[in-house]
């Protein structure tokens, strides 16, 4: 019989979930880090941007392969689960599809050097982008059609053409700091609506 802890749970749980709630910081963390930083960023960094020791990163993700592959599945998912959870929660579906592609080019800046730091894996490479398109292409068409249905935006546009019309005006972000692709993905916004849409 296990011994159980004050709480209820025991000690083998309450380690898992230490060790989940570590990995999911240290996921974040590597995340903002990657953003300013490139996937190449010292684990040093990493581990102190997460507050948790270099050997925990290594536990977790004992290759940097690792853990930009895991960083680039936790991004995707969140971006995922935001786009339902922001059409129930903003004041139009316009609105929810400006944040939601906020939260996609935020994620297009994280997965900068993706294949450079994979590239001598060109099979897990391939296998994120498929599921990159099998998790983001139904969110951003969900998206698409509400705003569509409630006359915010033009009909027409398709998920796919206009992910990646936002990921080409992210290239270039890192090499001129005069460049903020933001601004151009407003423009397009812009383009996309109704006249009478604000």
């Amino acid at each position: 019989m296990a011994i159980q802890s004050p709480a209820g749970d025991s000690p083998s749980r309450g380690k898992r979930a230490d060790a989940q709630r570590n990995r999911q910081t240290v996921l974040t963390a590597a995340a903002e880090v990657f953003v300013t930083s490139g996937v190449d960023a010292p684990i040093r960094q990493i581990a102190a941007q997460a507050g948790v020791g270099m050997a925990t990163i290594y536990r977790h993700f004992p290759t940097r392969a690792d853990l930009v592959t895991a960083v680039y599945h936790h991004q995707i998912e969140a971006c995922a689960e935001a786009g339902p959870n922001l059409l129930a929660s903003a004041d139009s579906p316009l609105e929810a599809l400006r944040q939601w592609i906020d939260l996609f080019v935020d994620f297009l800046i994280t997965k900068h050097g993706l294949a450079d730091a994979l590239q001598s894996d060109n099979d897990r490479f391939a296998a994120l982008h498929a599921h990159f398109l099998d998790r983001l292409l139904p969110v951003c068409a969900q998206l698409l059609d509400a705003a569509v249905e409630a006359g915010d935006i033009r009909p027409g546009t398709q998920p796919y053409e206009l992910m990646r019309g936002i990921g080409n005006l992210c290239i270039g972000r890192d090499n001129d700091p005069r460049y903020d692709p933001r601004r151009l993905i407003v423009l397009l916004l812009q383009g996309l609506q109704r006249p009478h849409a604000s």
